[in-house]
């Protein structure tokens, strides 16, 4: 009898069943939208936000001492320590080696021009290949680590060619400041040695690399007499935003943490987590975050997912009000049906249930379409917004169910308010 009535309802009251099943299919296709792309947008937006350089820089020990002791940097610091060429592989063989996107290495000298004046030129690949410890090959340096370089007069310079080692790349400034156009030569002169070069493409960074030299990290080598030698390297990671735990182990270093706590933060992509990583493998080293990329990765991070959960929730408040008008209009309609079943000695709870029934298989209906729109709307942000897919997570469905469940639950309650008070007498009075 039960299953009966509910057959009715359906048949009688087709366009209010599906009106709610296609208001809980909107609720619940954007939810799944939102979680999925949510769930998958951290590696999305840290991968756009890796075209603006690199989040981990790694110096020698001693260099690094040196700069927070006494405050010295760049130009002004006599460079003492080196970093060793021959690890740079070692980068890849991390715990989140799948992590690094990309890496290149510097080593920077002054050097003096034609007309007397000084300059620093730089060393550093360009578009490197090389063959990593674990038998894999990897494609690397500037061109992607600085891809928001912009090229304004003739090409990057290509590692790939013979002549590469006679080419380097100067900065809009210095090129503006001495006539140099790409094509040109210039003589560099270093204390140990010279060297004619020709400009590949001039460059404009908009930072203090545009009053510099850039070159093949063998000719800086061979000009500075530093060979198999570095002064710095920048790394580009894919992270996770940092929480309490890896601010512990950031401040107060990874023996601050026990050991549970330990082997969850090493295992976790934090920025610190990876630096400590990079430090194990690279002698003598210090690999410490950009804190202004990696601050602003985090704040981006859970501002975009901050979001997607509010576009989550008004889609979910949306669809409550309007299972809570449809199905308070779906018992007024039906006073006269409720008002009988009461005479006849129904209960409230077996009415109640009744209606709650009926909404519920409305509601599944609705969230099994909405769910495959969903994923639909997500692939959609996905390739328009990141131009690439967005992955299924499993995890999305039981949430979703959830969700549907209490909207479904919260928006029926009102009209259950009303059932409680009809009364069979006036009901079937007219009144």
């Amino acid at each position: 009898m039960f299953f009966r009535m509910i057959r009715g309802a359906f048949a009688r009251q087709k366009k209010k069943m599906l009106m709610i099943a296609l208001t809980i299919a909107l609720g619940a296709s954007l939810a799944t939208a939102m979680l999925n792309v949510m769930m998958d947008v951290g590696d999305k937006v840290n991968q756009e936000l890796k075209t603006y350089g690199a989040n981990i820089t790694v110096v020698p020990k001693s260099a690094s001492a040196l700069e927070n002791l006494y405050e010295i940097e760049g130009e002004d610091a006599e460079q003492t320590a080196y970093l060793r060429e021959e690890e740079l592989g070692k980068i890849k063989t991390i715990f989140w080696a799948f992590n690094i996107l990309d890496y290149a290495p510097f080593i920077d000298t002054a050097a003096t021009l034609e007309d007397g004046s000084g300059t620093r030129i730089t060393g550093t690949w360009f578009n490197h290949h090389m063959e990593l410890p674990t038998g894999e090959t990897l494609d690397t340096g500037v061109q992607n680590l600085r891809a928001w370089w912009d090229i304004t007069d003739g090409e990057w310079l290509d590692e790939q060619k013979p002549e590469s080692e006679n080419e380097c790349m100067a900065g809009v400034v210095l090129a503006e400041r001495y006539g140099l156009a790409a094509g040109d030569t210039i003589r560099v002169e270093t204390e140990h040695g010279s060297q004619e070069l020709k400009i590949a493409g001039i460059f404009d960074a908009g930072g203090d690399e545009d009053e510099q030299l850039y070159a093949s990290l063998d000719t800086v080598q061979k000009l500075s007499d530093t060979d198999g030698l570095l002064t710095s390297i920048e790394v580009s990671a894919l992270t996770t935003p940092d929480n309490e735990l890896a601010e512990k182990a950031a401040t107060q270093g990874p023996q601050s943490l026990s050991i549970s706590q330990y082997e969850t933060w090493y295992c976790t992509a934090y920025v610190s987590s990876i630096c400590f990583q990079i430090q194990e493998v690279i002698t003598d080293s210090v690999a410490s975050p950009v804190r202004q990329v990696a601050d602003s990765e985090g704040a981006i991070m859970e501002k975009t997912q901050l979001l997607m959960l509010l576009i989550t929730f008004l889609a979910l408040i949306g669809s409550a009000l309007g299972i809570t008008n449809l199905v308070t209009a779906s018992v007024m309609e039906r006073s006269n049906e409720i008002g009988l079943l009461k005479a006849v000695g129904a209960t409230d709870g077996r009415i109640s249930s009744l209606i709650l029934t009926e909404v519920m298989i409305t509601g599944i209906i609705g969230a099994v379409i909405g769910y495959f729109a969903g994923f639909g709307f997500a692939q959609i942000i996905g390739h328009t917004v990141f131009g690439s897919s967005i992955e299924m997570k499993p995890m999305v469905i039981p949430l979703v169910a959830v969700l549907v469940l209490l909207v479904t639950l919260i928006g029926s309650i009102p009209a259950i308010r009303m059932l409680l008070r009809l009364r069979p007498t006036e009901v079937l009075h007219g009144r």
